[in-house]
């Protein structure tokens, strides 16, 4: 799951350190035990520091062991310079946790010790009460899940396939933001590469994947135009080639910016972009790879982060169409939905039967097939990161997937794109104070409910939020 640093402070005095070691580190215990049950690998102090010279040596040790976070445990009163020293050297973010001790005062020295940290510009979260209490336990999982996905985007590549499409500044961001922000590197790629390495993809591996799909897609539609064989195979060889240029380049996620390049004059990226963000592909099982339409990098860092925190594949869409009789959003665009939606299974037994895939539209000269299917069920949560003035800020919010008879569903969809894949989105919030809110025409959405782990999430890079 995560690896853990946890260091628990003591008091300076060495007669009241001694006297209530035993103590302390039993409440150590019981929160190291804790985090073990829940799969965590867990990293402690040499001992609880009592002096600056173990603060330091404490947090060194958690650094040489490279943790995903620290917690900062408090159940005695502790001197509060030795959570800064420690802070030189452990790895952020922290978590500043005071357990229930009512005879001693811990509350009292994580305050001041966090209260320490502010004076000197050190972010930090602050947890309060027994770690055996679940809904406590639920906040320190859910920082370390938040810190967990926070460290791991440090250092990630960002393949960006073709640049700024169709004028969308909100799609487009400078890579020393990036690196600020998020500590993540931004490689630009031309999207004459996509060309030119999928002519050199084996034709087995091609014929191969053409098979498992028309044994294993519901339907495919070909019209003798936009949609053939050719031109399908056209989109997987264009699949291997993105896949084989994110394994050379060392690429954590993409994003292509197809139109109008590659849309009027080679094929759609739709089936590359829905198998790379697939739990599969022609293949057998594999990483989901965060691919986003469009190159839109706002998109794709949102996709990364949910991806981290769910651990699915993760919707992206634009925000197509408020259907007032159905009270749903109809959330659709040209093909980018991973198949995974069809069925919310990771299994392409349950998925494909029931994908089709249509030819493409006018918008597409070149021609492909439209990977369109409509989503399963269930509660999601919704997000999207966006920038005003320059400042990056998240709109989170909940809803629920629904579907209803097959008759009604065909009527809904055809209203706007029966080609493409859509998503029907009841929203927990009301359509005018979306539409009034949400940053961009992009949306981005995970089964279940991630809002407390978004929330942290920007907590810790520093972003505001606001929940819909």
């Amino acid at each position: 799951m995560a690896k853990v640093g946890v260091i628990t402070f003591s008091d300076g005095r060495p007669h009241v350190h001694r006297e209530l070691l035993s103590m302390n580190l039993a409440f150590q215990e019981r929160l190291v035990r804790r985090l073990r049950e829940a799969g965590h690998e867990v990293v402690t102090a040499p001992e609880p520091p009592w002096n600056n010279e173990t603060a330091v040596q404490a947090g060194k040790t958690l650094q040489r062991e490279d943790v995903d976070c620290t917690i900062f445990n408090y159940a005695i009163w502790s001197w509060p310079h030795f959570t800064v020293l420690a802070a030189q050297f452990a790895p952020q973010p922290y978590l500043c946790l005071s357990n229930i001790n009512p005879g001693y005062p811990g509350l009292v020295g994580m305050l001041a010790s966090s209260g320490a940290l502010a004076n000197v510009g050190i972010p930090y979260i602050r947890v309060s009460g027994d770690v055996e209490d679940e809904k406590v336990f639920r906040k320190i999982e859910t920082f370390i899940r938040a810190a967990s996905c926070v460290k791991s985007l440090r250092g990630e590549t960002f393949g960006c396939f073709g640049g700024r499409p169709m004028g969308m500044y909100t799609a487009t961001v400078g890579a020393d933001v990036w690196a600020k922000v998020f500590g993540i590197d931004v490689e630009h790629i031309d999207q004459w590469e996509i060309v030119r390495r999928a002519e050199t993809i084996p034709r087995e591996k091609i014929e191969q994947a053409f098979r498992w799909c028309e044994e294993n897609v519901g339907k495919i539609l070909y019209d003798g135009k936009q949609l053939t064989p050719e031109i399908l195979k056209r989109q997987i060889a264009s699949y291997y080639a993105v896949k084989s240029l994110c394994e050379e380049l060392h690429l954590d996620f993409c994003g292509i910016k197809g139109q109008p390049e590659l849309t009027n004059n080679f094929c759609t990226m739709d089936v590359a972009e829905a198998f790379l963000n697939d739990p599969y592909d022609f293949d057998g099982p594999k990483e989901p790879i965060v691919c986003a339409t469009e190159a839109d990098m706002d998109a794709a860092i949102t996709m990364e982060i949910l991806k981290k925190l769910a651990r699915t594949p993760v919707l992206f869409a634009d925000v197509r169409h408020w259907h007032e009789d159905y009270g749903v959003l109809d959330l659709c665009n040209s093909g980018q939905h991973a198949t995974y939606f069809a069925g919310g299974s990771f299994d392409y037994r349950d998925n494909l039967p029931k994908v089709v895939f249509y030819p493409e539209g006018f918008y597409f000269p070149a021609g492909g097939a439209a990977v369109h299917h409509l989503a399963h069920p269930g509660k999601v949560t919704l997000a999207r990161l966006g920038r005003k003035n320059g400042t990056y800020w998240m709109a989170i919010l909940r809803g629920e997937f629904v579907q209803f008879d097959e008759k009604t569903n065909e009527e809904i969809m055809r209203r706007t794109q029966i080609e493409w894949p859509h998503a029907f989105c009841r929203l927990e919030t009301s359509i005018e104070r979306f539409i009034e809110k949400f940053p961009c025409n992009h949306i981005h959405a995970v089964y279940g409910d991630y809002v407390d782990e978004l929330i942290m999430v920007c907590e810790i890079l520093g972003i505001p939020w606001e929940i819909l």
